[in-house]
């Protein structure tokens, strides 16, 4: 299970998603400064430890700025806000975000596991099917990746969020909560998902292979694109090869990531070694991506979980070719 050192170490900076600025700030005029949203995982993890942004932007006389969230909610809410210009979530946040009429585009993205997501139970729970959620209480972000996995769990097993108890707790209040009994199952993502299967209290009751593809996203302030395509290119080109290099090279990267986290190596080679994980799967918004995007946001409107119909090539941004 989680210990508070590794909760902190993952989630230390859940602060900084309310100290940003919640107005609008136009970057109208080429940039001097790249503002990144990040959670502690991933290539961007991996990026910001090895400075490679940095030195990628330093000819063009950008500095880079971190700014640290526990999940993809509240960094699109700045992002869309004009207080980030660039970051990485999971499928869910996007659609609330452009919901919103947040001022953001979708730029980029990244493919994992499946089995990188996955509802929790505890080992000596009477719950063996999804079907057997059926009245229990179920933890998850609303508006995260976690959302869309809980969604179609559910369905899998003949049943709607309506027939359960839905939560919604961040991770490390879910983890307490899992923990201590208060909730019966827990719909999450990688490393906390790796995390928690290392206690062997912890039992799987599915993973979101079969369930959902694992499609996740850079997105980057629309203002900020517009007026810097450029650098979009450079920090999509960049993490790509930042992603190929840390594949390439599995137990380096492990080590890194731990340090990162704090997560213990052991640990982390599991999130890292998932049938289908690729670090170096970074690319441009795909055809493929929209079609997923676009048909998770009918869905989620339909489900009356997203208030109003979205178009999502309507905030999808592709460079012009050079």
């Amino acid at each position: 299970m989680i210990s508070r050192r590794q909760t902190l170490g993952l989630l230390g900076a859940t602060a900084a998603a309310f100290a940003l600025p919640s107005i609008r700030q136009a970057r109208a005029a080429a940039a001097t400064t790249l503002r990144i949203g990040w959670q502690k995982n991933g290539v961007l993890a991996l990026a910001k430890r090895q400075g490679a942004l940095e030195k990628r932007l330093s000819d063009r006389g950008i500095s880079v700025e971190w700014s640290e969230f526990t999940s993809g909610p509240p960094l699109l809410e700045a992002l869309g806000a004009g207080a980030l210009d660039f970051g990485a979530t999971g499928d869910v946040p996007p659609l609330f975000a452009q919901a919103a009429n947040g001022n953001l585009l979708y730029v980029g993205l990244y493919t994992g596991s499946p089995e990188s997501s996955a509802i929790l139970v505890r080992k000596d729970s009477p719950i063996q099917t999804l079907a057997d959620l059926k009245g229990k209480k179920l933890a998850f972000k609303r508006g995260s990746s976690a959302h869309n996995v809980t969604v179609k769990a559910l369905r899998k097993g003949g049943l709607t969020i309506n027939d359960i108890q839905a939560l919604d707790l961040a991770p490390p209040d879910a983890s307490a909560a899992f923990k201590t009994g208060a909730i019966d199952a827990w719909s999450i993502w990688d490393p906390y998902l790796a995390i928690a299967e290392a206690d062997p209290d912890t039992r799987v009751l599915t993973t979101a292979r079969g369930i959902v593809d694992s499609f996740s996203y850079f997105l980057a302030n629309g203002d900020f694109t517009k007026s810097n395509p450029q650098v979009i290119i450079d920090v999509i080109d960049e993490l790509a090869k930042v992603g190929a290099a840390a594949q390439s090279n599995l137990d380096g990267t492990i080590k890194a990531l731990s340090e990162i986290t704090g997560v213990p190596a052991d640990v982390t080679r599991v999130t890292l070694t998932r049938p289908g994980a690729d670090l170096g799967g970074v690319s441009t918004i795909t055809d493929a991506a929209i079609t997923y995007q676009q048909g998770l946001a009918d869905e989620f409107y339909n489900l009356g979980i997203v208030p109003k119909k979205l178009n999502v090539t309507d905030i999808v941004w592709r460079p012009k070719a050079s």
